[in-house]
């Protein structure tokens, strides 16, 4: 077993260079914004799809379209308006006249990643034309299914959903992205360094860094890294706890979540936290890991009862006394 992990340590190490590169090519563009900037890196390595939500102006994307530069694949930005329609993002069927024969012409989402740009702009039934597209990594248009590119990835966009002329996201579509992350502004220091660099008008170029058959091999890598029992059960208990708290010693937190996190929530904390210690170059998970990425991954999965808003409580403030509360092996 020693010999095995210090094999899988020397592979993670190797593989994991390009990391800290990534990060340091990006910032020649972003200025800070590290936590973003690294979720959507995790989000990759994890085959998992990304949700941004921030007011305007904190570079949401900027920072996607920069990535997709220092990433050598396929880039697609879709603006999600209210008049978009299914067929804007999927494709259609077209009528050959010359054939007589109905063709598919497929949409901008066959591409490797997809900058789904303002995604709560468009109505529900705009969103859900991603469900299969984000789960399956297929597209169904006419009689046909097309499978899409790989690596495939959906990063997403929104402002904060009390702003007018949003569309909330349904329940199922908000499940299937990996993390949703709540990008704040910047520090005064960081402020002045975007005044300085951006008021310019030029924006730096970057290079390309990573390629598609790079990130399918760290894919392989991550899925091999170590995994104790005791955080297999670790993260387990964290997603119980949030279904039935009562049974977890919260009984304070029984009338305030209407719905607890999905199956989903432990696949995703065991593979992020596998990804997280990937890129922090280690062969084997930690408690801190899954803490790390765990507030990403929990808080668009936990639905709160009228009561907790009436107690003006969030998602978040739950979690985190879930978090406090389950014991850390």
């Amino acid at each position: 077993m020693d010999d095995q992990l210090r094999q899988l340590s020397e592979q993670v190490k190797q593989e994991s260079q390009f990391v800290e590169r990534i990060i340091q090519e990006m910032g020649r563009v972003i200025v800070g914004q590290r936590y973003m900037v690294e979720r959507m890196l995790l989000g990759i390595l994890c085959d998992g799809h990304v949700l941004i939500e921030g007011v305007p102006g904190l570079a949401k994307t900027l920072s996607v379209r920069t990535l997709s530069k220092v990433i050598d694949a396929g880039f697609q930005r879709i603006q999600f308006t209210p008049d978009l329609l299914p067929a804007d993002l999927i494709g259609t069927m077209v009528y050959n006249q010359k054939t007589g024969e109905f063709i598919a012409r497929k949409g901008p989402v066959f591409s490797n990643i997809i900058l789904a740009d303002e995604i709560n702009r468009a109505p529900a039934k705009v969103q859900s034309a991603l469900l299969e597209a984000m789960q399956e990594r297929q597209v169904t248009i006419g009689t046909n299914t097309f499978a899409l590119p790989k690596p495939f990835l959906v990063l997403a966009t929104e402002n904060p959903i009390e702003q007018e002329g949003t569309y909330p996201l349904p329940e199922a579509q908000i499940d299937r992205f990996m993390f949703k992350l709540k990008v704040t502004y910047p520090e005064r220091e960081e402020e002045r360094q975007i005044l300085e660099r951006m008021s310019t008008g030029e924006v730096p170029e970057v290079d390309k860094l990573l390629g598609p058959e790079e990130i399918l091999r760290c894919r392989k890598v991550i899925l091999d890294i170590y995994m104790d029992e005791k955080i297999k059960d670790y993260i387990v208990s964290l997603v119980m706890a949030t279904r039935d708290p009562a049974e977890h010693g919260m009984e304070d937190l029984k009338v305030l979540i209407e719905y607890g996190a999905s199956p989903r929530a432990s696949i995703y904390l065991a593979v992020a936290a596998r990804a997280h210690a990937f890129i922090r170059r280690r062969a084997y998970v930690t408690p801190e890991d899954v803490k790390s990425i765990g507030m990403d991954v929990l808080r668009h999965r936990v639905l709160l009862t009228y009561e907790a808003e009436a107690q003006e409580l969030t998602s978040e403030n739950i979690i985190q006394k879930v978090f406090d509360h389950i014991e850390v092996p």
